[in-house]
């Protein structure tokens, strides 16, 4: 390696390992764990000591700050998978707590992703019908992958009522995480689930004061934050995942970046502390050219930017602080191939390229667990 490329990777290693701060929120590098769907809850949604290993291991590997994988918020309609943690009622609650600490033992913060699936729900123990904005029946196919098949169902239209107990077990659930433990929570309003349904034009068909122009499809998410921050206090930490492309539709764009600097300001407004940006690939134009999705959250917002996506090169997540407004970067693949990611690029150890098998034939822990015996089995 000639020395300018040792400058170059000493700066690099700079950037992701130098402390930030997110609201009331410290956070010891720019390293943080995507939310990741794992399904390996109990079948009455509570998390398990499976679930503290796992998350665990991501503290232990120096990861600064880990979030949750999406947890359901009520017991209507907002459960999307079967084995899906929840945070909608008190047993839900305690049984996070061990993972809290396990998480805080570690050195990590620990941030609970708040989620309705809306009319992507492929299993409800609650409900036998599901929620959307319109009746619009979702494009593509369930996930086989979270015990799906076949077409999603066509949702019935939400009535106001129905909006605002969902906004209420958003806040509900915020209240839940703050008991817990954690020290944030993100509002999950992206990849296709219930408030980017009510984002997404031609899915949104609504004529009252949710559908129509951009503000008004953002207006439950709105509604939902102000909830949360309502429920939570001023100090703890909130934030807004943020996508264009969906799990039923990964090509889904917004209008350009003159919607997206729309969208973006108005979140700005929000008492919330960050954004959480996600796209197949961080740094490519969000529009075919221009600037990345981070990038236009950051500049029209002005509030801190996580970015996911793809970001498992060191090089590349480091570019993504540097020169797109991120302030933090988030891994999915490139946490679960290497839970010690952080100290293996502290360290100079290589890593390997993710393996698909991980997440197939179910994206659960208990089908990683296989998938690693496996391999160690065979490298004796």
């Amino acid at each position: 390696m000639t020395a300018t490329a040792i400058a170059a990777a000493d700066t690099a290693a700079e950037r992701l390992f130098a402390p930030f701060k997110i609201g009331a929120m410290d956070i010891p590098n720019r390293l943080a764990v995507a939310p990741m769907t794992r399904v390996s809850a109990t079948e009455t949604g509570y998390a398990t000591p499976r679930m503290r290993d796992y998350y665990g291991s991501f503290a232990d590997g120096g990861f600064g700050l880990i979030i949750t994988e999406g947890l359901y918020t009520d017991q209507a309609f907002s459960q999307g998978y079967l084995f899906q943690p929840g945070l909608s009622d008190a047993a839900q609650r305690d049984a996070w707590k061990p993972l809290v600490e396990r998480v805080h033992a570690g050195g990590a913060r620990f941030i609970a992703q708040l989620m309705h699936a809306g009319a992507l729900s492929q299993a409800n123990r609650f409900r036998g019908d599901t929620r959307g904005p319109s009746a619009v029946r979702p494009v593509g196919q369930q996930m086989a992958v979270y015990r799906g098949s076949g077409e999603y169902p066509v949702p019935t239209a939400m009535s106001k009522s129905e909006i605002d107990e969902a906004a209420s077990g958003f806040a509900a659930a915020a209240y839940r995480a703050r008991e817990a433990g954690f020290d944030g929570v993100e509002i999950h309003a992206a990849n296709g689930y219930l408030l980017d349904q009510f984002l997404t034009e031609g899915v949104n068909l609504r004529t009252d004061a949710y559908g129509g122009d951009a503000a008004a499809r953002l207006q439950i998410t709105i509604e939902v934050a102000e909830a949360v921050r309502a429920a939570v206090g001023p100090a703890f930490v909130v934030g807004v995942r943020s996508s264009q492309g969906k799990v039923n539709d990964f090509h889904h764009k917004w209008r350009g970046e003159e919607e997206a600097a729309q969208i973006y300001a108005l979140l700005g407004q929000l008492p919330i502390d960050y954004l959480h940006t996600t796209e197949f690939e961080a740094w490519q134009p969000a529009f075919g050219e221009g600037a990345s999705l981070a990038s236009l959250a950051k500049r029209h917002s002005g509030l801190a930017v996580l970015a996911n996506g793809s970001l498992h090169d060191p090089g590349r997540a480091a570019d993504m602080l540097a020169g797109h407004g991120a302030d933090v970067v988030a891994l999915g693949r490139g946490a679960l191939t290497h839970a010690d990611w952080p100290r293996r690029v502290q360290t100079g150890t290589a890593t390997k390229a993710f393996d698909q098998t991980i997440l197939a034939p179910l994206a659960d822990l208990a089908n990683a667990d296989r998938v690693h015996a496996a391999k160690q089995a065979t490298d004796v």
